[in-house]
């Protein structure tokens, strides 16, 4: 019999880890051991003149133990979002944050730039909210997704 470290990189090795055994109907379809899933959608404007502003919905799914609540919906307008990556910047000297997509200052209420920079958030909570350093180790991450009452200035 021969055997096969598994440091090799081989063809070898490959092909007894893929021949081992096939997937299960009930592991292909249950639940993940851990899951994460945000939606940023449902954009909506607010006020008039100068006084104008975009908030998005956050939706977090998750079964992830840091995470209190299983489901949550919260609204967060880009300011938030600004302040939120400020913290953790601060918060988490180890992780490099991941810009927001940019400020945007003429035509900012059409609907093109509104999708594009919901679509913008949408990636950069994704990414954020998936590392495990950030999962475990931030304070702030947790609060932005899930309360509903969250507040900048109680971070500053």
């Amino acid at each position: 019999m021969t055997t096969v470290s598994p440091f090799a990189r081989s063809s070898a090795f490959e092909e007894t880890l893929l021949s081992a055994r096939e997937q299960t109907i009930e592991e292909m379809y249950s639940v993940p051991e851990s899951f994460l899933e945000i939606e940023v959608r449902n954009p909506q404007t607010h006020g008039f003149g100068r006084k104008m502003y975009t908030d998005y919905e956050i939706v977090c799914k998750t079964n992830i133990p840091a995470f209190k609540l299983r489901h949550s919906v919260v609204r967060r307008r880009y300011s938030d979002f600004e302040a939120f990556r400020d913290i953790l910047e601060h918060e988490s000297t180890r992780v490099n944050i991941p810009p927001l997509p940019g400020k945007v200052f003429t035509n900012r209420f059409s609907e093109e730039v509104i999708e594009s920079r919901r679509e913008g958030l949408e990636r950069f909570l994704s990414i954020v909210a998936g590392h495990p350093l950030l999962q475990t180790g931030s304070k702030v991450l947790c609060a932005f997704l899930q309360d509903p009452a969250w507040d900048k200035s109680q971070w500053v």
